[in-house]
């Protein structure tokens, strides 16, 4: 829970600095691509994360990962090897994440599905997601076989369960009654 609470606290001090120096989109883009980066590759996560591994060795090692970063996500680098916190980076660049959508009024929608959505479902998605809100949504397809089909819908604090796994759920609980 701390590390997520430093993780904000860093987050928003970049997005501060990111915005006060006009490359909050530049930074931005670093964040998704170390959050992704980060996040999807199980070695490069294990290496952060190491105790053992020197922290000059870590900045290094990064730097040259994600080269031709902006100089504002240079120095989050610099500042994570001074404060000895890489293990958080991930975590701060998808805490970034959250703050610059939410600072750009645009809202994420995580919608999962038991295959990978195609380019026609996304697009009704968005339709009927913008019949209720009036934000700018991305859409984020999460693929979960267990729900066998349909979907879940998720956007902030709501949730909307219409899964053949849920209504299986329902229908259970209805006959054990």
């Amino acid at each position: 829970m701390a590390s997520t609470r430093a993780a904000i606290r860093y987050a928003k001090a970049i997005l501060d600095l990111a915005n006060s120096k006009g490359v909050a989109e530049a930074v931005s883009s670093d964040m998704k691509s170390i959050a992704t980066t980060i996040n999807g590759n199980l070695e490069l996560s294990t290496f952060i994360q190491n105790p053992t591994i020197k922290v000059a060795v870590k900045e290094n090692a990064l730097l040259e990962v994600f080269a031709g970063i902006n100089g504002v996500t240079q120095g989050l680098f610099h500042l994570l090897f001074e404060n000895k916190r890489f293990e958080i980076l991930g975590a701060i660049a998808t805490e970034y994440g959250k703050l610059s959508d939410l600072e750009n009024g645009i809202e994420v929608a995580q919608v999962t599905t038991a295959i990978p959505m195609d380019k026609a479902l996304e697009e009704k998605v968005l339709a009927k997601i913008a019949t209720f809100s009036d934000k700018k949504i991305t859409v984020e397809n999460i693929v979960d076989p267990a729900i066998i089909g349909g979907f879940i819908l998720r956007i902030g604090d709501k949730q909307y369960n219409a899964s053949v796994a849920n209504r299986l759920q329902v229908l259970k609980r209805e006959l054990s009654n």
